[in-house]
């Protein structure tokens, strides 16, 4: 069995940083960035587009959720080198002109919030949830949204909301 290389005082060098293409709600944005940079990171930090939150950091509670190229992603797992060029939407981005999406419109209308922290990741895995496969009732709902934690029980005006968006486009 090898061992472990001698501990050294000297600690490990910076990496060298790369510029990153971010193209955000249609925007492009040229960051140079640390290669470890997570994506919600990149947004929240050099951005400055801080409607995505940061709750677990671990990708268990979905308040960073994000899309990317139209698919639903936890921005704090994914490294924001990964999305080099790729389209991102975060909740900054769903509203056009002063109209709000209607997903957004519902979960008002609905009370799909309490404290609001988790409501960003929420809306924007539930604006995902439209073009994916999932089934009409209630519990679908629930378990397609089951990656999104709302600490204060918000769920019944959340699912509410996604189902009175989902019967408009019915």
């Amino acid at each position: 069995m090898s061992a472990l290389p001698a501990a050294t005082d000297t600690p490990p060098r910076p990496s060298e940083s790369l510029v990153v293409d971010l193209v955000v709600n249609g925007r492009t944005a040229h960051v140079a960035l640390d290669p470890r940079v997570t994506l919600l990171d990149a947004l929240r930090e050099h951005l400055h587009l801080t409607g995505t939150k940061k709750g677990c950091d671990h990708g268990q509670c979905g308040a960073c959720t994000v899309h990317v190229d139209g698919r639903r992603v936890l921005s704090c797992l994914t490294l924001a080198a990964t999305v080099h060029g790729k389209a991102v939407t975060t909740i900054e981005g769903l509203a056009h002109d002063e109209q709000l999406h209607p997903m957004q419109q519902a979960f008002i209308e609905h009370d799909g919030f309490q404290c609001g922290y988790c409501t960003a990741g929420q809306i924007m895995s539930a604006v995902a949830l439209l073009d994916e496969p999932c089934g009409a009732a209630d519990d679908d709902v629930r378990e397609c949204m089951s990656g999104n934690i709302c600490r204060c029980g918000a769920y019944p005006g959340i699912v509410a909301a996604v189902q009175s968006v989902r019967g408009r486009q019915g």
